[in-house]
């Protein structure tokens, strides 16, 4: 099929910006084409052409090239899940608030006896499968950790009551078949506040951030804000 010289033209320069990796300015496109084509004038029809297509020609970076058309850019976004290993202070930390929820960090240390560096809670927090449940009556009030929804869909439980009891975590091999007579393993009430546990209050969001730090707020004075949250120590 044969077209106008001004038709080609334009079809040329299509073609051109269609297949370029980057955008092309006019001095590029005019050194491709015959010699004496409007370069401009073409540019112009075919931004026209393309406004209310699904992609449109567009001034970028000093040159031109074809673009998704901006409304439509949510059509190809994409969602990447990224694995992240969790570390092995960051397991026994995980396993220690599911069994002993509500638990602060200064009973989580206690129990791993080593202390428990503010990036393992940080982990944690971020993959949403613990959070902050309330305040222990204790002077402080430091923050009392627990499980969340997210954590028992990965893992697969109703709830925190179908973790593995003692007789499943002996014949797995994860406990000392040789434990004393008396040793017993309760699992948590996720729903029922302990007695020496208080809910959250309304205002606590604003006092805890993402890392479980706390900062003096109303009615809490600065030496108690430090008693909640204790400063790091080496983790081994």
């Amino acid at each position: 099929m044969l077209y106008p010289d001004a038709a080609q033209h334009r079809r040329m320069l299509e073609a051109l910006l269609f297949a370029a990796a980057e955008p092309l300015d006019e001095a590029s496109l005019a050194a491709r084409l015959p010699a004496g084509v409007d370069v401009p004038a073409l540019l112009e029809e075919l931004v026209e052409s393309y406004a209310l297509r699904g992609v449109n020609l567009i001034r970028i970076a000093g040159g031109w090239a074809f673009r998704t058309a901006s409304d439509l850019a949510f059509l190809l976004r994409e969602e990447v899940t990224r694995e992240r290993k969790l570390s092995a202070a960051a397991v026994e930390t995980l396993a220690i608030i599911a069994y002993h929820q509500p638990v602060t960090r200064g009973e989580i240390e206690e129990i791993r006896g080593v202390s428990v560096s503010r990036g393992t809670l940080d982990v944690l927090l971020e993959t949403e499968w613990v959070r902050p449940r309330g305040r222990r009556k204790t002077p402080g009030r430091p923050l009392t950790f627990g499980t969340t929804k997210q954590f028992e869909d990965h893992f697969g439980l109703e709830s925190v009551k179908d973790l593995p009891g003692l007789d499943e975590l002996k014949a797995a091999g994860l406990l000392n078949a040789q434990l004393p007579p008396d040793f017993r393993l309760e699992l948590p009430d996720p729903d029922s506040p302990r007695d020496d546990e208080e809910p959250l209050a309304p205002d606590d969001e604003a006092l805890t951030g993402l890392r479980g730090n706390v900062v003096a707020g109303p009615g809490m004075a600065p030496a108690a804000a430090d008693m909640a949250d204790p400063p790091d120590r080496t983790e081994n």
